[in-house]
């Protein structure tokens, strides 16, 4: 899973069907001139509409290393909300406004994705989703302290940079109010049980003081390029901010949330509960599986997996000698065989199976990740909350690796199996592969490279989970056993999300479905429960995107015959960047139909 919106760019995309390879346009219809005119005028745009994005995310322009903007935050006012719609809908006249005849495929498809996202985050404005800032998984109060991971700390400057960042919270955490105000007025308000969580969380990220806070980590370890005077100067200045500017304002906002926003939470888990909630349900559904599925058949197919899955689960059990799964899953919770015995147990598991994976690269694939990934702890402030692993996006040139985030927390009642099918997925051949691999693909430009489809990158990285077994691993049936629990999680999750969000479901409702159908350790059930509470649609992204790509492999085995390469097949996936999951099969398709015609190798490309 990824986390923290500003940490892979998430753009709001539909579900319209455009055509990956568009043939050309006879040469008779527009000059080549012409042509050659109007792309360069595409280019232009798209490269204009990508410096807005990047100087309206200041955090994002940070972590792709851009810092032009390193010293201050997004703007979180309503007021900016509103300009930035009336920006959005200017940049779509412009673009549609672009005759793409006898444009090259990627030319064309170039504009049809802008156009295509620009639209979807119309409908996400009118939506008023922007009016629900505070969660306890992604709200504000979290985005803050979790970014500090991200931005570089090699000079004076970068220090200095992140000091007015500091000393402008109490701004950000201002407007954040006045945005949850309005929410509350236009009955857009998530749970009241969750929002007491985040109350919670402002507290324990408030509470620590000076060097102890979580924004004072990077005066844990100074660079030798800041001198010892300026070390000086900017430790005393960072615990004064600390202190007197971010620990102030996080406390008002905690207040604000206790007395005045949490008592008026809705009282279902369920968006269905919302003002138009119906119609903000369908949305999601369709930004997050770019498909246009609808919940019912959605919660059907959940239903479908969550038997395929459980019966070959059934089948390690027995051949584990217990009667039935049910009895199987009770006893490796009390195995002190698959527990972890520390916190750092846990790390050391991970970044093994990473290693155990880094050689095998090249038999499933001929584009290879440059970058280096890194396993960190969960940070304590959120690690009650967090789940159980998530990738954070280093930058394109490779200077900040990617990071994986673990949750080490309560260990004890934590276990094991399930660790080496997570390290794929979030690392590699999962996550850190897709997304390392797309932020450089040349041909792209950024707003592609930086492509946030859901479905396409969660459904990526369960797929990545398989290709584990492929290779040859998951040789203990007890880590096998894991990986297919990992899988009905993912199962599970079409089933309670919609069940939730559609079906009018209680939280207890979904706890139960979830002891029945999971082998979950507790806290992470727990966790994960109030995760699709809070996130509509985000959890359906995984099996669905998942569904289609072995879909489309088997499609092209069967097309091609002995001519099929599993590294051909995998270099086409993700050579494209992340696309709408119906693009994506238009491109699958095109390039199994060169292949068949002799216009197209079926082979690998050599490694970029």
């Amino acid at each position: 899973m990824k986390t923290l919106p500003w940490l892979i760019c998430v753009s709001l995309l539909g579900s319209a069907t455009l055509a990956a390879h568009v043939q050309a346009a006879p040469a008779t219809q527009a000059t080549q001139t012409d042509v050659a005119s109007r792309v360069k005028a595409l280019n232009a745009l798209l490269a204009e509409q990508w410096q807005h994005n990047l100087e309206s995310s200041p955090e994002f322009a940070t972590v792709l290393g851009d810092l032009r903007y390193n010293d201050r935050w997004s703007d979180a006012s309503l007021a900016h909300a509103m300009a930035e719609r009336k920006v959005t809908e200017g940049f779509l006249k412009r673009f549609e406004a672009i005759d793409t005849t006898g444009f090259s495929g990627e030319d064309k498809l170039n504009q049809q994705l802008m156009v295509r996202q620009l639209k979807d985050s119309l409908r996400g404005y009118d939506l008023k989703l922007y009016e629900m800032p505070l969660d306890q998984m992604n709200g504000i109060q979290l985005q803050l302290p979790g970014y500090v991971s991200s931005i570089p700390f090699d000079t004076t400057k970068q220090y200095d940079d992140y000091l007015a960042r500091l000393r402008s919270i109490p701004q950000v955490l201002e407007q954040t109010t006045a945005v949850a105000r309005q929410g509350m007025k236009d009955g857009l308000m998530p749970p009241r049980y969750l929002l007491e969580k985040v109350v919670t969380q402002i507290d324990s990220i408030a509470k620590p003081a000076g060097e102890d806070s979580a924004f004072a980590e990077p005066l844990k370890h100074f660079p030798d390029t800041v001198s010892q005077a300026d070390r000086k100067r900017l430790h005393d200045a960072i615990v004064a901010a600390i202190d007197n500017d971010v620990r102030p304002a996080y406390k008002k906002l905690g207040e604000f949330v206790a007395k005045d926003y949490a008592p008026h939470g809705r009282t279902q888990p369920g968006v269905w509960q919302l003002p138009n909630g119906d119609a903000i349900y369908r949305y999601d559904v369709e930004q997050m599986t770019t498909t246009k599925e609808s919940p019912q058949h959605i919660h059907e197919l959940g239903l479908s997996e969550v038997k395929r899955i459980e019966a070959e689960m059934t089948v390690i059990a027995k051949a584990q000698g217990y009667k039935d799964l049910a009895s199987f899953r009770a006893a490796l919770k009390t195995d002190p065989k698959v527990h972890p015995t520390s916190r750092e147990d846990i790390l050391n598991r991970y970044r093994g199976f990473i290693a155990q994976m880094q050689p095998e690269l090249p038999k499933l694939f001929g584009l290879l990740p440059k970058t280096k990934v890194e396993v960190l702890p969960v940070e304590a402030y959120r690690e009650k909350e967090a789940p159980g692993a998530e990738y954070h996006q280093g930058t394109p040139d490779g200077s900040r690796p990617g990071q994986v985030f673990v949750n080490t927390s309560d260990f004890a009642n934590r276990t094991t199996p399930a660790i080496e099918s997570t390290a794929y997925h979030e690392a590699i051949p999962g996550h850190h592969m897709q997304i390392s691999i797309a932020q450089t693909l040349p041909a792209l430009p950024p707003f592609r490279q930086q492509a946030g489809y859901t479905a396409y990158i969660e459904g990526w990285a369960l797929y990545a989970e398989r290709l584990g077994k492929d290779i040859g691993f998951f040789k203990d049936p007890i880590s096998d056993y894991g990986r297919l629990s990992e899988e009905l999680l993912r199962a599970d999750r079409l089933v309670l999300d919609t069940g939730v969000h559609y079906k009018h479901w209680t939280r207890q409702q979904m706890v139960d479905f979830f002891h029945a159908h999971s082998s979950q350790d507790e806290p992470d059930l727990q966790a994960e429960t109030d995760r699709y509470v809070t996130w509509p649609g985000q959890a359906l992204a995984y099996k669905m995107g998942q569904l289609k790509l072995l879909e489309l492999r088997e499609r092209a085995k069967k097309a091609l015959g002995d001519r099929f390469d599993i590294r051909a097949f995998h270099d086409e996936i993700l050579g494209g960047g992340a696309l709408p999951l119906d693009v994506l099969e238009a491109r699958i398709d095109a390039w199994i139909a060169e292949a068949k015609a002799g216009k197209a190798s079926a082979r690998p490309l050599a490694a970029q």
